[in-house]
């Protein structure tokens, strides 16, 4: 293997010879095709003046533990994991918006209000069936004091009990279906001790978060296959990367990613792939990844653009400096030293950057 050299000083310029490394014969300068291969080496060789030779720094390539770079591009996601769509329970008309985009909300909070028919047919069942369940239950004990006072017989008593027991289970439905509907328990005791008909029923959040979705408004009819209303805790978010197909191979969870988001100045996050998908989305032939960060500032926002890093597992590369890379002719070349003062530019096939070093 020969040497590799390095200029040092105010002219900040590589030249090494780089063994093992693809190399080819130099390439003529343009407008000088006809030229011989002497002619050509004759062009890019150089000679060192005694007096430069200590500016240049010779070496070899080394072998280093090195890991490839798959840059793809991304987006921030709400967390699914945290993310809850509200509608109606009942079909009806709204009659009061409570929640506005944006709004932070707690669970059971209020988030509207709706007014709908069979709200008012299932309360008109439940106060039916909770008046029969108090007759019946009266006319139960009644029985066991005649039947004490030996004025009735034991199946006269057993038809009350039976009685009972089928207004009950009539009551238990209809403060089910109640339920059902949003009215809440308080509600619900409240209707039976005074026997008030609710005009409307409150759409409440399940968990707290941020509304970022709203889709309602005064008067709208609805019905409970209608998204409402989205709402997402964004204390951490999503950041969602498409993989090209033919690189998905290289991607596994747990690897280290750089996310940089363009729209907060090239902000650097640092994570780890947390899924990647089993199927190609077939419109853009590429494999989801994704990676859960940390949002508490909440700096991120769902939609915004990002650039993922994904580094793969190290292996042993032979690499030489990227300094070393000289442009010429739109290839990349290297300086091979002939002698101590004798250096010839070849091209050469390199692979990418990685860090400040190129991989043979």
């Amino acid at each position: 293997m020969r040497p590799i050299v390095l200029i040092t000083g105010t002219i900040v310029f590589i030249t090494l010879f780089v063994a093992g490394c693809d190399g080819g014969e130099p390439t003529a300068p343009f407008g000088n095709k006809g030229n011989t291969r002497s002619q050509n080496k004759d062009i890019y060789s150089i000679k060192l003046k005694p007096k430069m030779a200590q500016n240049f720094k010779v070496g070899l390539p080394v072998m280093l533990e090195i890991a490839d770079t798959l840059r793809v591009p991304g987006r921030v996601e709400a967390d699914e994991n945290t993310l809850v769509r509200v509608g109606a329970n009942v079909i009806g008309r709204i009659v009061e918006v409570n929640a506005m985009l944006g709004d932070e909300v707690h669970s059971g909070a209020v988030l509207a209000s709706i007014s709908s028919p069979e709200l008012t047919k299932a309360q008109l069942a439940f106060l039916r069936a909770n008046s029969q369940t108090t007759l019946a239950k009266r006319a139960a004990e009644r029985g066991h004091q005649l039947l004490m006072a030996d004025v009735i017989g034991g199946a006269e008593l057993q038809r009350r009990e039976s009685e009972l027991q089928v207004f009950r289970a009539e009551l238990s439905a209809a403060s089910d279906q109640l339920r059902l509907l949003g009215v809440s328990s308080s509600a619900l005791n409240d209707l039976a001790k005074h026997g008030h008909i609710l005009p409307s029923v409150s759409i409440t959040a399940s968990k707290k978060g941020v509304v970022i979705e709203r889709k309602v408004a005064v008067g709208q009819v609805v019905k409970p296959s209608d998204r409402l209303f989205t709402i997402a805790d964004l204390s951490s978010v999503w950041v969602v990367g498409d993989v090209p197909e033919q690189s998905a191979q290289k991607v596994r969870v747990n690897q280290h990613v750089e996310i940089y988001i363009p729209a907060l100045g090239d902000v650097r996050l640092i994570g780890r792939i947390v899924f990647v998908a089993d199927t190609v989305n077939p419109k853009t032939r590429t494999v989801m990844v994704r990676t859960l960060v940390n949002n508490n500032k909440r700096n991120l926002k769902p939609a915004m653009l990002a650039r993922m890093y994904i580094t793969g597992i190290q292996q042993k590369q032979l690499v030489i400096p990227e300094g070393a890379v000289v442009r010429e002719a739109n290839r990349d070349h290297v300086f091979i030293a002939q002698d101590d003062d004798h250096f010839l530019l070849v091209p050469v096939e390199l692979g990418e950057a990685v860090g400040h070093v190129r991989r043979c």
